[in-house]
């Protein structure tokens, strides 16, 4: 299908790189008005600039509520609409033992990822419910779905993102509005080498070596994800194609979270 989001205004938050860029490139190449949302200025103006006359940029900090809620008034004003939400912005926290974490990084995690998300949702549908409704996507994350050791207030943050998705949709559905969470999981965004700390390059490359090799070992289908993945499950939510669905989580990561593989033990002769 060609054109899907025609007629359709769309915001995508964190989208100078990696998911959210991808996500934005698709919802313009499929017609839609757009605006990018990022603190990443210099990246989120170069995206626009590409993605042609009915793409704009807004510099926005979702985790201050307050430019959550210029950046909904923004997109009204300059395209007269918003039908889709896409609170994709998020930041990991630096990889620690939890015996040595000293949780500094605990309240930007989540102003970034929960806060954000909250803002975001409650703003777009401030507006969606004035009009007939639209769709809501959130971006959280397997490590909200799946317990593991490291970055844990990043996990912690991301499973909020699950729990308030779903009652989002619960709540917001009387409005006509859908409220739904992707879950990415083995995607290589700049977003793991983030929760690395300060690596020098060499140590920095081999630790995402070792992680990536890992998340590979884990997962049943053996072609590499990629934003494309993401962006797609993004446009069937976006799109009347999903107009029976809400409060779903749908992961996106070659079926990571289905379980491990089961590697067939060598047999001693």
């Amino acid at each position: 299908m060609v054109n899907e989001l025609l007629g359709r205004v769309a915001i995508v938050t964190g989208a100078a790189s990696g998911l959210g860029r991808g996500m934005a490139q698709r919802f313009a190449a499929e017609g839609a008005r757009l605006v990018v949302a990022d603190v990443d200025v210099e990246g989120g103006q170069a995206l626009a600039a590409t993605l042609g006359d009915d793409v704009v940029f807004v510099r926005t900090d979702v985790s201050d509520p307050d430019q959550v809620g210029a950046l909904v008034a923004a997109t009204v004003a300059q395209f007269g609409d918003l039908h889709i939400m896409v609170n994709n912005a998020g930041v990991s926290g630096t990889l620690r033992r939890l015996l040595d974490d000293d949780l500094s990084d605990f309240h930007r995690v989540m102003a970034v990822n929960v806060l954000g998300v909250m803002a975001g949702t409650r703003d777009a549908a401030r507006h969606m419910a004035t009009r007939d409704g639209g769709s809501i996507i959130n971006l959280t994350s397997i490590g909200g779905i799946q317990a593991g050791g490291g970055v844990m207030t990043y996990r912690a943050s991301k499973a909020a993102v699950i729990q308030f998705t779903k009652s989002a949709a619960i709540e917001l559905a009387q409005h006509g509005i859908r409220v739904n969470a992707i879950a990415p999981g083995n995607i290589p965004t700049p977003i793991l080498a983030s929760s690395a700390g300060d690596l020098a390059p060499e140590e920095l490359e081999r630790f995402e070596t070792r992680i990536r090799q890992g998340m590979r070992d884990d997962r049943p289908l053996k072609r590499e994800g990629t934003p494309d993945d993401v962006a797609e499950a993004a446009l069937y939510f976006a799109t009347d194609r999903s107009r029976y669905v809400t409060g779903t989580v749908l992961p996106v990561d070659g079926g990571t979270v289905a379980g491990k593989v089961n590697r067939p033990r060598r047999q001693s002769s």
